[in-house]
């Protein structure tokens, strides 16, 4: 068990509520990025999805150097990039060019789904894309070793070499993560050597057995001679529990559309989900309370005392929040005053545990 100081990082979907722009959204997480590096969060990655309303994070490269751009000492990354939809070749191109902005701090968060419904899939792939996700460890081998300062070398059946770089000139490489919800990327991130975590904020089953895999199996290397981890969590803090449970309703009720395939829609505004509750069937309500009892929710101090808890329990000194508090009427369209608010919040109660 870590006896380090708990350090906090942020994952990002790039939340998109009713009547938000998606260049509002993006505004808005990137004032975030600002507010995590000012209050001395660890790294701060953005996730891949497609094709949904209510989350703008569809290319994390981009969003990353953006990132990167307007911060000098936070870690940047992607959480993750889905390696079925992309060439490896690009993926190590684009990382290894948000390496040159950002020497030294960026993270290359890599994941084996899709990220989206098989018919985004299917388009993503249509330009060639390796998408073969028996051959994912391969992949996961060749975008390391293109985006290092050595290469990587082609050999020819018929005799002969090709030498290839993701960029000209490395002296730096990303450092590449590998993320997942199963046992398959905890047993491959510990057969690999690489550093690992598991997608704790999707729904919380799994991770004691993920976390056994990775460590009782993990391959030692010179780069990574010990397992390394953290856990993800979605946390959102407010001066009152009254107001932090009223942030969560949207992104409650979105997690209902999501396991009931209903139609996905905007997130609604706090006001919005408070007028619709009564609409909520019962197998609704209890997917709502199912959530709820694995998220960190509350003042700054009872969600710092939680996390803190939390990662004494699995034996880690990091936790990535995803802080998806929702927002009220009136709040700006460019900002997210809620999800601001619980990093400050979180991370001053957390610099008074002891």
């Amino acid at each position: 068990m870590s006896t380090s100081p708990l350090q906090l990082s942020v994952l990002d979907l790039v939340p998109v509520r009713a009547g938000q722009t998606s260049a509002q959204a993006v505004a808005a997480s990137l004032d975030l990025v600002g507010a995590a590096e000012r209050l001395g969060f660890t790294r701060y990655w953005f996730a891949e999805h497609h094709n949904m309303p209510s989350v703008a994070s569809t290319a994390p490269p981009v969003l990353v150097a953006a990132a990167a751009a307007r911060t000098t000492r936070i870690r940047v990354g992607s959480g993750g990039v889905m390696l079925p939809n992309h060439s490896p070749l690009v993926v190590a191109e684009q990382f290894a060019a948000i390496e040159a902005l950002a020497p030294g701090r960026v993270d290359l968060g890599i994941g084996r789904a899709p990220g989206s419904d098989p018919v985004i899939s299917q388009l993503l792939r249509m330009s060639g894309t390796t998408s073969d996700v028996e051959r994912f460890p391969e992949h996961v081998r060749d975008i390391a070793a293109l985006a290092s300062p050595e290469g990587a070398t082609v050999r020819f059946a018929s005799g002969g070499t090709y030498d290839i770089h993701a960029t000209p000139a490395a002296t730096t490489a990303p450092e590449v993560w590998l993320l997942g919800s199963s046992d398959y990327s905890a047993q491959l991130a510990a057969a690999m050597g690489l550093p690992y975590v598991f997608a704790n904020h999707f729904s919380g089953e799994g991770l004691e057995r993920a976390l056994e895999l990775y460590r009782s199996g993990f391959q030692a290397t010179a780069q990574h001679p010990e397992p390394r981890t953290f856990l993800t969590a979605n946390a959102i803090a407010a001066p009152t529990a009254e107001e932090a449970e009223e942030r969560a309703l949207p992104h409650l009720r979105m997690m209902v559309r999501l396991r009931t395939n209903m139609p996905l829609i905007p997130l609604e505004t706090v006001e919005q989900a408070k007028a619709r509750a009564g609409e909520l069937d019962t197998a609704g309500e209890q997917i709502m309370a199912s959530a709820r009892a694995k998220w960190f929710v509350g003042t700054g101090d009872s969600v710092a005392t939680e996390l803190s808890a939390f990662a004494a329990r699995w034996g880690v000194d990091e936790v990535m929040l995803s802080p998806i508090a929702g927002a009220y009427d009136g709040e700006p369209m460019d900002a997210a005053p809620g999800r601001v608010q619980t990093l400050e919040l979180v991370a001053a109660a957390v610099s008074g545990i002891p």
